[in-house]
This record gives structure tokens, sequence and C-alpha cells, in this order.
């Protein structure tokens, strides 16, 4: 059975290495960041020079790996092979290598580590390789974070570097970078380092040191929408057109649909207690209030008005039957949700 990054990582951390990982799926930040333990953990420093092998899926076949991996280890214990890109193999799917590798999994050379970084994709469960690398080989399922999820793994993240997010700067994160997760860790990591001690991150941490304003961002743009602003909405949207290479249209549709989506799911359950209905709207118990409250500007007439106006503005911004900037769409996008 597939494993979970943070579960395989942990497991590294102890001590506790296998003869065959096989990294593979949407989000590469994951497969690179369990490759890159492995490949600086493994072996002492020592050991490295002969028994440390990189090589990369387009250059190589499975035989050609396989036979790396079946090498005695040199004056060491163990050796480490490591197939990164391994997702352009050029034969493992065809029969032939899967053949062989399946032949390597059910006896693998207890001295060698081999791991397979296969980004951006995963192997079909339904053919034998799949089934029998699921069986017989650590396999992470690397899934990319959806957009909901990405307050919670900030959260995680910075809390695992020693600090504490407050609950508005953690959406402002989240909803302005979104989940490309070495962005946004990279991100986290600069802004860190300039703390000498732990400390709680805050919006005014996040203009510092990453650059997001803490009014003029998709995180006050949303609310100011919940409570029909019209004037904090309207400053936002010139500040966004100020800079649009720093503020595409795209992303903050997929954030509206998401908002609007959440506020439909407040009219169809009223009647939930605001524990229940943070956990169907998959948000912060802290921001339940908001949408309550949105509910009550956005009768349900409006918001179906307003996806359709969503779903226009996605293909005017794509060029269809329109020739307008994204920031002229933008801005006839908030005028009709507003009015």
């Amino acid at each position: 059975m597939a494993s979970k990054p943070e579960t395989i990582l942990k497991e590294l951390k102890s001590g506790k290495f296998s003869p065959i990982y096989f990294l593979q799926g949407e989000e590469p930040f994951f497969i690179d960041k369990i490759t890159r333990y492995i490949e600086e953990n493994a072996l002492p420093p020592q050991d490295r020079g002969f028994n440390q092998i990189l090589m990369y899926g387009k250059d190589v076949t499975v035989s050609q790996i396989l036979n790396n991996a079946k090498r005695f280890p040199m004056m060491a214990d163990r050796q480490l092979v490591i197939v990164k890109e391994a997702q352009n193999i050029p034969d493992l799917g065809k029969e032939e290598g899967a053949n062989l590798l399946m032949g390597y999994l059910n006896n693998p050379l207890p001295s060698t580590i081999l791991v397979f970084a296969h980004k951006y994709k995963s192997l079909d469960k339904r053919k034998k390789l799949g089934k029998e690398l699921d069986a017989k080989a650590i396999v992470v399922n690397a899934e990319k974070v959806p957009e909901y999820k990405l307050g919670p793994y900030i959260e995680g993240y910075i809390k695992e570097k020693g600090f504490t997010i407050d609950a508005r700067a953690c959406q402002v994160l989240a909803e302005s970078i979104g989940n490309n997760l070495e962005v946004l860790t990279n991100e986290i990591d600069k802004m860190l380092i300039n703390f000498p001690e732990p400390a709680e991150i805050n919006t005014d941490h996040i203009q510092k040191y990453v650059g997001i304003s803490k009014d003029y961002n998709s995180f006050e743009l949303t609310k100011a929408l919940s409570f029909k602003d019209v004037l904090k909405a309207n400053k936002i949207i010139r500040y966004f057109g100020q800079n649009p290479k720093a503020n595409p249209i795209h992303p903050l549709l997929g954030l509206f649909y998401l908002h609007f989506t959440r506020i439909l799911l407040v009219h169809a359950n009223k009647n939930l207690p605001e524990r229940d209905l943070a956990g169907l709207l998959k948000v912060n118990p802290f921001f339940v209030k908001e949408y309550l409250a949105a509910a009550k500007v956005y009768k349900l007439g409006k918001i179906i008005d307003i996806v359709g106006y969503l779903k226009e503005a996605d293909l005017r911004s794509k060029g269809v039957d329109s020739n307008m900037e994204e920031h002229e769409t933008l801005k006839e996008l908030i005028f009709k949700i507003l009015h």
C-alpha cells in the first residue's frame, strides 16, 4: 500500500532505510524532498564516492539501472542508486522493462537502496508492475495539496520550524501564493531566517519579508466581496492593475469560485453549528462568521448569477469573443459581483 510522504520522511529520520523506493505523483516537491533526504543521509560522506550512483531516466534503461543496483558496495555496508526523472525511462512502460524490474522486486540486493523519482504522474495500479511495486517496494504517492488544505499545511510546515502563524496571515499566504509548494516553502523559509528566535508570524511580517501587502491581497479582496465593501474592493483591484504580472486573473477566478461555492454551501446548511459548518466548508473556524455574513448579503439567485459571471470572465481572459485586458476583465467581473 502506498505511503504518505510525511510517513516515509519520519521513518527515514529514524534511520530506517528500505531496499526500493518508488516515489511518484503530481507534486514534485515531496518527491524532491524525500530524494534529497536519502541522498544526504543514506551513506556517510566518506562512502559516497564509490557507492552513490546518480542516474537520469532519459539516459538509461531498466537493465542499466538494475545492473548498478545488483553491484555490491565497495568497502562499505551499502550503496545508493538514485534514478531522477524516472518518468522518462524509455522502457519502464514496456513489457520487457517491466518484467526486469518485477524480477528485481522479487529478490532485491539488501545492500542496495534503489530510489526512483518518478515525477508528475503515477504508474497504473491496475497493471502488474503497479501492483508488484505496491506490494514489494516503498511506494509514495505525492499528491498536490488542494487549495482548501493549504492552511493546515502552512501551519504544520511553520510549526516544524519552531514558529506559529495567526489565521489571517496563514490565509494571506495560502490565497496569494497558492499550492505551488516549492514557491510557498521557499518564501516561508526566506521569511523565517529573519527571526533570531521563534515567533508568531502575522501579516506585518508577510508584508515586510515576502512582499505581499497586508491590505491589498486576494484574501482581503474576497473579504471585501463578502461584505460588499465596494470602496475597498475597488482599491484592491486598482492596486492589482498597477502590477498585473504579480496578480494574474486565473488564480483569482479559482479563488472566487471556491469562495462563492462556500457561500452556496452555507445557504444549503444554515442550521449547522458553526464548528460543523467549518468542517463542511473546509476552513478555519475563525472564518465561519464571514461566510455566514456573506450568505446574508448574497441571496441564492445572486450566487448562481456570479458563477455565470466567473465562467464568462474565464472565457474572456482566454480571448474567447473578447480583446479585453485581464485587468479590465477583472474590473468588470468585480462590478457585476458587487452590483
